[in-house]
């Protein structure tokens, strides 16, 4: 679908499927202290058994933005998702409706136009509605493993953020970072938002929430945090701008 500069579709070929994980190396791997890859794709296990969208030029065909999406019918299944190699999430499998995990979102590196989230997150929106998800959930990465770095990010989520305590997710990963319970400030909210990803401060908009910890993850040069996002929690006038861009 066409929205302003840019359409969204499921990747319908094998060649599309590479396409966007010679997209997700360039911006995970390449130049990033990430740990190499062959072949200059990021590829793992789980593209197998996700959907994956790609975000293009409309005029052009270019691939600008990728992500995959990873359908559970409920939290039974939680098991199977990716974000469960991390986190401990035992307290989901209580959640009883659909679910879908949102992960390896990446836009090129030098398209820093707005539009191109916007379009993503009309895509989530459609397939959410169309398959009466309840949960969306992923893992939302910083760059690079300084905690400091992103000293009142962190503190910004303890503050306004974090999971409710039904369904906060337990560590596993062996190396965290524990911030609810590592720092004793109040956030800067400006110097929060800049150094805070994209994708997470939209999640967080909408009434997202997000682990107590972040994994400290080396193979990839990053440090990310679960997050989640009960559809039913969305303001309803976000609701509404999200199915407009849907279409």
């Amino acid at each position: 679908m066409m929205k302003r500069s840019y359409r969204s579709r499921f990747a319908e070929t094998s060649s599309d499927v590479e396409a966007a994980q010679r997209l997700r190396y360039l911006s995970f791997i390449a130049s990033t202290g990430a740990a190499e890859r062959p072949d200059g794709r990021d590829t793992d296990a789980f593209d197998g058994i996700c959907r994956h969208v790609l975000i293009e030029h409309a005029k052009t065909g270019e691939l600008v933005a990728t992500f995959r999406l990873l359908p559970l019918s409920s939290g039974a299944d939680i098991s199977r998702s990716y974000s469960a190699q991390y986190y401990e999430l035992e307290a989901l499998r209580d959640f009883g409706k659909p679910m879908v995990e949102m992960g390896r979102f990446c836009v090129a590196p030098g398209c820093k136009d707005p539009d191109i989230l916007r379009v993503a997150w009309g895509a989530v929106t459609r397939f959410v509605d169309e398959e009466g998800v309840e949960l969306l959930f992923g893992c939302s990465s910083f760059h690079g493993t300084d905690t400091q770095a992103y000293t009142d990010a962190f503190a910004m989520l303890k503050e306004r953020h974090l999971a409710p305590r039904r369904w906060l997710p337990r560590i596993k990963a062996p190396n965290v970072f524990r911030f609810a319970r590592a720092l004793r400030r109040s956030p800067d909210r400006k110097l929060a938002l800049k150094t805070m990803p994209p994708l997470l401060r939209s999640y967080l908009t909408m009434g997202g929430w997000v682990s107590d910890h972040a994994v400290v993850d080396t193979d990839m040069n990053t440090l990310h945090v679960f997050t989640g996002l009960e559809i039913r929690a969305i303001p309803p006038a976000r609701a509404r701008a999200l199915r407009a861009v849907a279409g």
